[in-house]
């Protein structure tokens, strides 16, 4: 297996399934099978989870002009974003900058493939999007029924903060803040209610920074959203997690901060050491 995955991390070898990676990240008390109640044959070939899926090397690439090379970014940049700006063309720290993708995304526009227009404000007025993706922004017109909130790895492309978006400067205390300690690191996440950032959690799962405004009642309502969606991932044994204790709240401790009460009411613990979640070892595991 260390061959096998010698080879992957030299590009040489690739799997049709994402399963093998996602095993292969997992912590290592997490990665051994659960004794099973069905009898196997034992003329069954064992696998592990990390050799799963079916092997081939990758095929050798072929030199591409500057302009399919400039045509094949464009198309990514439009599948990732939906809306291609200049913004989004410096996050992605693109050789050239917006004028290596500029005159494909105009040609794609003068084919009917993508519309330009100023479809978000606060950006450049270049702005290129896909159809779909505008027809997606309609339908974001009128505020929906009920709240969508979601966690995502702070380097997500669908997390604006750091990219095409700067990071609030205050947080949920009206209090500047040290922009230079939130940022899109690996480790880190952030927690988006209806695309506005509620929460962000360094590496470690210890801190949160949560941003909500002093009005009610938007404010709890946005703190029970982030607690909801912690507590969520913190129990979440099937993606490795074990748990989560927070002990800091904006810069406070976290059983003292005006936001705990909430915190414990949605399920977490009030313990000595912080906010604790911690998955029920007696309740049935996911397979």
């Amino acid at each position: 297996m260390d061959t096998l995955w010698g080879l992957v991390w030299q590009g040489l070898v690739t799997n049709d399934t994402l399963h093998p990676l996602r095993a292969f990240i997992q912590p290592p008390d997490t990665r051994a099978h659960r004794p099973s109640r069905i009898p196997v044959p034992r003329t069954r070939r064992l696998v592990p989870p990390t050799a799963e899926g079916r092997w081939s090397l990758v095929a050798e690439a072929t030199d591409l002009s500057v302009t399919e090379w400039a045509a094949a970014l464009s198309q990514q940049l439009l599948t990732r974003y939906g809306v291609v700006t200049r913004e989004t063309v410096a996050a992605e720290a693109v050789a050239g900058g917006f004028s290596a993708v500029y005159q494909v995304l105009k040609t794609m526009e003068d084919a009917g493939r993508v519309r330009r227009g100023y479809f978000v404000s606060g950006l450049g007025g270049a702005q290129f999007a896909a159809p779909a993706a505008l027809d997606l922004l309609r339908t974001l017109r009128d505020p929906p029924e009920s709240r969508h909130s979601v966690a995502l790895a702070a380097t997500d492309p669908a997390n604006p903060y750091g990219a095409i978006a700067s990071w609030p400067a205050r947080d949920a205390a009206g209090e500047d803040r040290d922009t230079r300690r939130t940022t899109r690191s690996a480790g880190a996440r952030v927690v988006l209610v209806d695309g506005r950032l509620a929460g962000y959690v360094p590496r470690g799962d210890r801190e949160l920074v949560l941003f909500a405004p002093d009005d009610e009642p938007l404010r709890t309502q946005l703190v029970r959203e982030v607690a909801r969606i912690l507590l969520h991932g913190a129990l979440a044994r099937e993606e490795g997690r074990r748990g989560m204790l927070l002990e800091e709240i904006n810069g406070e401790p976290a059983v003292a901060h005006r936001a705990a009460r909430l915190f414990v009411e949605e399920g977490f613990r009030s313990t000595g050491m912080g906010l604790q979640a911690r998955p029920d070892r007696d309740a049935p595991q996911a397979d």
